[in-house]
């Protein structure tokens, strides 16, 4: 993303904000059955347009929105079907760009339900914090959502969003700036291999399904798409401050009794953390998942919310 590509969607997020927009982002299969209604085939709002991601007329754009958009790189079709290949989604009074519906792009930014639960736990979490929060990081930072939740709750805090994708850290730096977060830095990294030093808060909401594609925010890897949040808790409690926090939102495959992510996980949290606690968020997410290859052992999806105090 050019920095005048950056300034124009920038532009466009406060647009857009001063209109009073509002979107919750809904699960895919949620989306796709709205938008299969009659009546749906064609925008009609901003929410039609920058929300449920609908062809639309330029028409039904306020004026000058639309050249924001072509000089934001955002703007594609033509005629009465053009499109925006970016979301716009409201989380309490942030208000974020991510990628349009439907995602299949290997760099597509990913949000979603999962990330209102992340950021839930994590606001919830942040009162019982007893040390002083002068550096942290969002792993697999995406849009920014959690960053950007960090920086909210720490003013004075520095603030890095650490992502392979270098179109998530670009989108990321424009929801810093259109939401007032000063103190926040990407960093294209592979989990911690790009960034140096320790932190007293790491935070991620990783990837966590198996895809067959491997597509980066999608694809977990290793069994049952617990890859990266097993490496997460081991690189991360390693980058941990003394009393520093660890906190992760991800999605488990279970089997019965079986936790494996746990089993695989609870020898270097006892080694060493003083507390850490582990908890099931919702018992039964991603359903549809079940019927890919990978998951036919598998009951169920849990998404889990992990706390680690480093000792």
């Amino acid at each position: 993303m050019t920095p005048s590509q950056a300034d124009a969607l920038l532009a466009l997020g406060a647009t857009l904000r001063q209109a009073g927009y509002r979107f919750m982002t809904v699960t895919p299969s949620t989306h796709r059955r709205i938008n299969a209604r009659p009546g749906n085939e064609q925008a009609r709002d901003l929410r039609d347009v920058f929300g449920w991601s609908r062809p639309f007329a330029a028409a039904a754009l306020p004026p000058g929105m639309l050249d924001l958009m072509a000089t934001a790189g955002v703007l594609a079709g033509a005629g009465d079907n053009l499109r925006s290949t970016v979301r716009a989604s409201t989380l309490a009074d942030l208000l974020l760009f991510h990628s349009a519906f439907p995602t299949h792009d290997d760099d597509a930014v990913f949000f979603g339900p999962d990330t209102y639960r992340f950021i839930g736990a994590m606001r919830r979490a942040f009162g019982a914090l007893d040390v002083v929060t002068t550096r942290a990081i969002d792993i697999g930072c995406g849009g920014g959502a959690g960053a950007l939740a960090i920086a909210q709750a720490f003013p004075g805090a520095d603030v890095i969003g650490a992502d392979v994708n270098r179109a998530a850290l670009a989108l990321a730096e424009v929801n810093a700036r259109l939401n007032g977060a000063a103190s926040f830095a990407a960093h294209e990294s592979d989990l911690f291999d790009g960034v140096t030093g320790d932190f007293d808060l790491v935070i991620s909401n990783p990837p966590f399904v198996v895809d067959p594609d491997e597509r980066r925010y999608r694809h977990g890897g290793g069994e049952r798409g617990a890859e990266l949040s097993r490496r997460i808790v081991e690189e991360g409690l390693a980058r941990l401050r003394p009393g520093g926090r660890l906190m992760l939102y991800t999605g488990v495959a279970l089997s019965g009794a079986d936790d494996h992510f746990l089993d695989s996980v609870r020898a270097t949290l006892d080694a060493q953390c003083a507390a850490w606690s582990y908890e099931e968020l919702d018992p039964d997410i991603f359903g549809g998942q079940l019927g890919e290859p990978g998951y036919e052992e598998v009951e169920r999806i849990a998404a889990v919310w992990l706390q680690a105090r480093k000792r």
